[in-house]
């Protein structure tokens, strides 16, 4: 599985995105067929997530408005879409070369996850291309992998809050985007976001058993835990409704939902 790790590193590091999408797809299928019970990683290096010169990152603020009823807000909203889906392929590689000496299993659900966020970026980045533009022709912010910076001392850390904060609320806001194109009819675009919401509950899942199963080996409470990981890094509300049905199908127990409805003073 070391040679396996070493390519794993060369699809986070590779800058060109159908490179990565393509290098992916081969490595996470490797992944899947790899039997071996444990990984040690010998490559102390540090990691850096490689990326194309273009989009230009920009703060949040700066992002142009994304109103669905004209042709180019569909087209900023869908490339806002698509960078969210690259900085996943990195943070799913990131997750796997970061931490090491965790059971097979963790590298194997993480490459699957790779693999399936690459499907994604290709899906968006097709569909980009049949409205006439291309990934990078927007600017986009960095938020996502901010967050991956933030949790790299701590793999308990990081699966508490990117897969089961920042990719959940992926689960509460996808129907509202549903809706959305609906009303203008983009029926292309739905259909993939349907195909992403479907996978990313199985992503948060993947998420919420390595939370679990580190808590169990840490001898920690499981939800106590998630709630002072939120307090302390600064997560102290998540804006309503949440999506109950998508986030149990994703592992969150229902003490978890009554503690974010807490926050949110709202239910869904």
């Amino acid at each position: 599985m070391t040679d396996l790790f070493t390519q794993a590193r060369a699809c986070l590091e590779e800058r060109d995105p159908q490179c990565k999408v393509g290098m992916t797809l081969e490595v996470a299928r490797r992944f899947g067929l790899s039997r071996q019970s444990r990984v040690q990683v010998p490559d102390t290096r540090p990691l850096a997530a490689g990326r194309p010169d273009r989009p230009e990152l920009v703060h949040y603020s700066r992002l142009p408005r994304r109103r669905l009823t004209t042709a180019e807000g569909r087209r900023a909203f869908l490339h806002a879409l698509a960078h969210i889906e690259f900085n996943a392929i990195n943070l799913a590689w990131d997750a796997v070369c970061r931490f090491p000496g965790m059971p097979a299993d963790y590298y194997r659900d993480w490459s699957h996850v790779a693999g399936e966020e690459a499907l994604h970026f290709g899906l968006l980045t097709d569909r980009l291309l049949q409205l006439g533009c291309r990934y990078g022709d927007f600017p986009a912010h960095n938020g996502l992998w901010e967050m991956a910076e933030k949790t790299a001392h701590d793999v308990l850390v990081r699966m508490a809050l990117v897969p089961r904060v920042l990719e959940a609320r992926g689960l509460d806001v996808t129907p509202g985007m549903l809706e959305r194109l609906k009303a203008v009819g983009d029926r292309p675009s739905m259909a993939i976001l349907e195909r992403i919401l479907a996978d990313e509950i199985g992503h948060v899942k993947t998420g919420s058993r390595w939370f679990e199963h580190l808590c169990r080996e840490r001898g920690l409470e499981p939800v106590s835990t998630f709630a002072r990981l939120l307090a302390e890094h600064g997560v102290h509300s998540v804006k309503p409704p949440l999506n109950r049905v998508a986030r149990r199908q994703a592992g969150f127990s229902n003490r978890e939902l009554e503690m974010l409805e807490h926050w949110t003073g709202g239910h869904s």
